[in-house]
């Protein structure tokens, strides 16, 4: 997945179709004399709809589509025929998609299941016609319905990556290294910090053609939570996850320190991924021998399942998916459901809305001076 092409947020304006107005018609046919009424309904308006695809990875297909309309339902006509409906607009997200309204931040509906389908926003009803309203004191009807107006609204797309395993880190804590030796994920791996800038994902073979998911996302540093490095941007793809797995290089000043900044960290983004099942892994124990992973041990926290491994010599990499697929696979350990929290509108995304609407505004005027103008003049 190039960096270029992951997308996992977009804000798109949507637009449900209008109802079809009713008819109001009175039935004229030679030798009958003061035909009743019979005007038809009005067709509804097309629906938006999102429909969950394990075709798409990213949002960026919806990054140039910034707006999408549904067709309007058709009015009614003579001999209480109805209008058509309007012809519904399908939008095709990846799985784990979360809907925000973009106004205030509310939590709308979320994507989770290949071919699921949700009604983001339906469309409006149809009128009535004159035909509804004939009774025995108003035999001639001379009104009908008109159609329900759509739903106009701006929502924000939100992508959070489906896997059963997170991996949470400092950067060069080695989460790309072992991402790719243990599937065939390529992330991009150096030695220098945040080398991983977008969300990978791996497939990790297992014993009898088993098999789990892996995502490593970019490293968390100190202060992520107030938007120091990348900031605690990425943290919402692991609030799907099962488990996460600690790393730490077995080089740290202090590990016992670091794990316990990483924990505030996630408590600060979200305190229910404090509550996840934890695995921490050492990494990096290819520098160590006997003698020294003895004394590693004793700084090691008390509460947590902790295995030493090393990428490049394989040390402990059977270990950890061993005990990986045993916690994935323990019924509490399932996730269920979770609680999408409102998302914060702040400012900076109100401005930079503002930024995209003078940019076009400015496309559009540059392109004026060409209107009525023909190819030939050009």
């Amino acid at each position: 997945m190039a960096s270029s092409n992951f997308v996992d947020y977009v804000k798109i304006y949507c637009r449900s179709g209008k109802g079809g107005p009713g008819s109001t018609h009175f039935h004229r046919e030679k030798f009958i004399q003061k035909g009743g009424p019979d005007g038809g309904d009005g067709g509804r308006g097309g629906h938006i709809i999102l429909k969950g695809s394990k075709n798409h990875w990213t949002l960026i297909h919806l990054k140039y589509a910034r707006h999408i309309h549904a067709g309007d339902g058709e009015g009614g006509s003579r001999s209480r025929s109805f209008g058509k409906d309007g012809s519904d607009q399908t939008i095709e997200v990846p799985c784990g998609t979360v809907v925000y309204d973009a106004e205030t931040g509310d939590f709308i509906c979320d994507i989770t299941e290949d071919g699921q389908e949700v009604i983001l926003f339906p469309g409006g009803r149809g009128g009535q016609g004159n035909w509804h309203f004939r009774t025995a004191t108003n035999q001639t009807p001379r009104f009908s319905q008109p159609g329900e107006a759509g739903i106009e609204k701006t929502v924000i797309l939100q992508l959070k990556v489906l896997a059963d395993v997170g991996l949470v880190g400092f950067p060069n804590a080695g989460k790309s290294t072992l991402l790719s030796v243990v599937s065939a994920a390529k992330p991009e791996i150096a030695d220098y910090p945040f080398t991983t800038l977008v969300p990978n994902l791996g497939i990790v073979a297992y014993r009898d053609n088993k098999s789990f998911v892996m995502a490593d996302i970019p490293g968390i540093i100190e202060g992520a939570a107030e938007g120091r490095g990348l900031g605690l941007r990425f943290l919402r793809h692991i609030e799907r996850n099962s488990i996460l797995l600690f790393m730490i290089p077995a080089d740290s000043e202090n590990i016992l320190d670091e794990y316990h900044i990483l924990l505030n960290e996630l408590k600060q983004y979200n305190p229910e991924l404090i509550d996840k099942q934890r695995i921490l892994a050492i990494t990096k124990c290819d520098l160590l021998d006997e003698e020294l992973i003895s004394e590693v041990k004793k700084e090691l926290p008390k509460d947590i399942q902790t295995v030493f491994i090393s990428s490049v010599s394989g040390l402990g990499i059977t270990e950890l998916k061993d005990l990986i697929w045993e916690e994935v696979n323990k019924e509490s350990n399932k996730v269920v459901e979770i609680t999408h929290r409102p998302m914060e509108i702040t400012y900076h995304d109100a401005e930079l809305e503002e930024e995209e609407i003078e940019e076009e505004e400015e496309e559009e005027d540059d392109l004026s001076q060409y209107k009525g103008i023909g190819w030939d003049e050009l």
